[in-house]
């Protein structure tokens, strides 16, 4: 009796995904592709909504909703960082606040060149 012949793979090589490295916000990402989706930002987030006590700074509301609710959390940049990563990783310059708050005043702010 001869031989068996061995078949060759038809399944290609997949590549490492592990191996490459998650890149930073560059100008013209989206943001769900930058730092803000990052373990470290995760992290970052749970430790400014600890230091601030689940209230936002602004109105004093407890930040108890689950998104999209008024009263969810939102950590905010009080001055608005542009892509500057040191000011986007800075803690003085993040605040625990209202959905509501940020997305009426803060943006109001923000389009009238005061934030």
């Amino acid at each position: 009796m001869g031989r068996l012949k061995t078949i060759p793979s038809r399944l290609s090589r997949v590549k490492p995904r592990l191996a490459q490295p998650v890149p930073l916000a560059v100008e013209g990402q989206r943001r769900s592709e930058g730092p803000i989706k990052s373990y470290r930002w995760q992290k970052l987030r749970q430790k400014i909504l600890a230091r601030d006590g689940y209230l936002c700074q602004q109105t004093g509301v407890a930040l108890i909703g689950k998104y999209p609710e008024a009263n969810s959390p939102v950590v905010d940049h009080i001055k608005p960082h542009r892509g500057d990563l040191d000011l986007f990783w800075d803690e003085s310059n993040l605040q625990a606040v209202a959905k509501a708050w940020h997305d009426r005043e803060k943006q109001s702010l923000e389009k009238r060149g005061l934030a």
